[in-house]
């Protein structure tokens, strides 16, 4: 908006988690004027379709999905219905009404048991270790038969492990922030033996706005594709990482979260979880030389502007 865009947001308002703090992000956004709201599932049939009609976007930015490692375990069938049938939904709706760019949300989850790291945009992964992960690589495939089918510009990005204000309330950031401030304890797993690439809701943002004029184009002659580019042979379809390419211990976040809320942590050491991975680290080279940006934020700064958040929303 700030931009000069006109934007539609569409929310499902889903509770997996609070959605107090999802109607309060949604009423900061109706005070733009160049910002409406239309709260409807992806599933639902028709919705998107007709919506992508009335709108005829120029730009589609496709963030909406059920999230989460763990919560697939116990509810794959949200995962079918947000991801896999949402994401049609939405490939639908943008074939019968082209946009110029589709930018669709993938996850670094979907390098799953890779153990090559960093990890680049064309490394296989074909590994998997949780249904979430499993569900957001199989859109990626969709997005591209669509793209090589009908001509369809359309941008994957993955993302690396975010974090700040406004997130979710299941991620690890938000989970120990609480615990620490309430005098409990938090739970770590792999007994501490985790490394995450944290990158910051900031240069998400801005590294998604600066893909947006990065718009694939099918190649004319494949030989000719930059190495280190993951622009398909047959589409206008390309992957980009959005990562802060640094992998941070996970103690290191632990103790960055204890000096930004003045506190020592009571630690609960688990076993590693089920579908989790031990580290993720993005290499990030494709996204700066597409737009000439690379995320930036230091991780204690980052966290400091996080826990100054949580305590005023939560006046604590």
């Amino acid at each position: 908006m700030q931009d000069g865009y006109e934007v539609v947001g569409f929310d499902g308002m889903t509770d997996y988690y609070d959605v107090a703090l999802k109607e309060r992000r949604q009423a900061m956004l109706l005070q733009s004027p160049g910002f409406r709201a239309v709260n409807a599932l992806l599933e639902s049939e028709g919705v998107l379709q007709d919506l992508v009609a009335e709108a005829q976007p120029d730009i589609i930015v496709h963030l909406a999905a059920q999230a989460g490692v763990r919560y697939s375990i116990d509810n794959p069938r949200a995962y079918v219905d947000a991801n896999l049938i949402g994401t049609f939904n939405l490939l639908e709706a943008v074939r019968a009404t082209p946009c110029r760019h589709l930018l669709i949300a993938s996850t670094s989850s979907v390098f799953g048991a890779n153990t090559e790291m960093p990890y680049a945009e064309t490394h296989k992964a074909d590994s998997q270790m949780s249904f979430y992960a499993a569900t957001k690589k199989a859109t990626e495939a969709m997005a591209h038969s669509y793209a090589h089918l009908y001509d369809m510009p359309v941008t994957m990005f993955r993302f690396f492990t975010v974090y700040g204000p406004w997130g979710r309330p299941d991620m690890a950031h938000f989970k120990f922030t609480r615990a620490i401030l309430n005098g409990e304890a938090i739970d770590v797993y792999n007994h501490g033996d985790m490394r995450r690439d944290f990158t910051y809701i900031d240069d998400l943002v801005e590294g998604i706005r600066l893909l947006i004029d990065a718009v694939p184009q099918r190649p004319a002659d494949p030989a000719g594709i930059a190495p280190g580019d993951s622009l398909s042979a047959v589409a206008p379809w390309r992957v980009v990482n959005i990562g802060n390419s640094e992998p941070v211990p996970l103690m290191d976040f632990i103790e960055a979260i204890e000096g930004a809320t003045g506190r020592v942590a009571e630690k609960n050491f688990l076993p590693m979880q089920p579908g989790d991975v031990p580290a993720t680290w993005a290499d990030a080279t494709l996204l700066q030389s597409l737009t000439g940006y690379a995320p930036k934020t230091d991780l204690r700064e980052g966290v400091g502007r996080f826990v100054a958040w949580y305590r005023d929303y939560y006046g604590v």
